[in-house]
């Protein structure tokens, strides 16, 4: 079951770039489409929470939620869903798995934490591919929209990495507090950011909306994407140990690349196939305890923050 369950997670993380491309070439507003998407999985997730006894109101009124989901749902996908205008899903993905890349500098730079030569090297190897995956875009004359939606995702991977560094103290804070129930608060956060940024720069005229396939991006982003992978990611979690639910991020973006080659028809080029590997490549070099544990399959005590 947990060998299932890890390849649904992989298989849900790795469409969920796609399914943004769909919403947004069918004519939904980005940050709206985003916001929908994490209000209403919020809200559902931390209403079930409630109702079983897990979680109490009071978790709905603190600042440090608020923080939070502006760091980790806000920012990073503010950034994600407007690029994704300019840039392939597969770009979009690949861009994001250097997530952990962010996380790990930020933890050298700002908590003065000890860098290690594999760090070093392990770095410039995800940079190298970062480089190839931009490269084939800007060989092609893809414009400056494209520049700025790859760099729009690399900024959001920043404040999902601050985020992420926060929420740690977060969940510290509220130990007595289910993950779930803080996740499901800080995504309803984040949504309604992402509402009020809407409302600001968007126009909601759905005259020129293809209904179908955007009404179907947000229920499936919302519905698979945020509830069943994020309840699948907490599930493996509790049955096998903190660090292998989250190697999804190694798998994930070579299936985003597939899936946007096969299905949306997206140019791949051998150079970009090139700077997945090296970016993979590059978080598993920097990540000893993951490349520790997937050579010797041994169990880590080591906590993990999920995504």
């Amino acid at each position: 079951m947990v060998g299932i369950a890890f390849t649904v997670m992989c298989l849900v993380f790795g469409t969920t770039f796609l399914a943004i491309k769909i919403g947004v070439e069918a004519g939904m507003p980005p940050f709206l489409s985003a916001g929908l998407r994490f209000v209403i999985a919020g809200a559902l997730m931390f209403t079930w929470m409630w109702m079983k006894g897990k979680v109490n109101l009071s978790l709905l009124f603190r600042k440090e939620m608020l923080i939070t989901g502006a760091g980790l749902t806000f920012a990073t996908f503010a950034t994600l869903y407007w690029a994704e205008q300019h840039v392939s899903s597969g770009v979009g993905a690949i861009l994001s798995a250097t997530g952990p890349l962010m996380i790990m500098l930020m933890q050298t730079a700002l908590l003065r934490q000890k860098t290690s030569a594999r760090m070093v090297i392990g770095c410039l190897i995800g940079f190298t591919g970062v480089v190839l995956v931009v490269l084939p875009g800007v060989s092609l004359g893809a414009g400056s929209l494209f520049l700025w939606g790859c760099i729009a995702v690399l900024v959001g991977e920043v404040c999902y990495s601050a985020g992420t560094l926060y929420s740690k103290k977060v969940i510290h804070q509220f130990s007595e507090m289910n993950p779930v129930a803080i996740n499901a608060v800080q995504m309803m956060y984040g949504g309604v950011l992402l509402f009020i940024l809407s409302a600001l720069t968007e126009s909601w005229n759905m005259s020129a909306l293809d209904v179908l396939p955007a009404v179907s991006s947000v229920i499936y982003l919302t519905v698979i994407g945020s509830m069943v992978g994020h309840s699948l990611f907490y599930w493996i979690m509790s049955r096998t140990n903190p660090l292998f639910p989250a190697t999804w991020l190694y798998i994930s973006p070579p299936i985003a690349v597939g899936l946007g080659a096969i299905v949306y028809g997206e140019h791949v080029s051998w150079v970009t196939w090139v700077g997945v590997v090296l970016v993979i490549s590059g978080l598993l070099t920097m990540n000893e305890k993951v490349s520790g544990w997937l050579k010797k399959g041994r169990r880590t005590k080591v906590i993990v923050q999920g995504s």
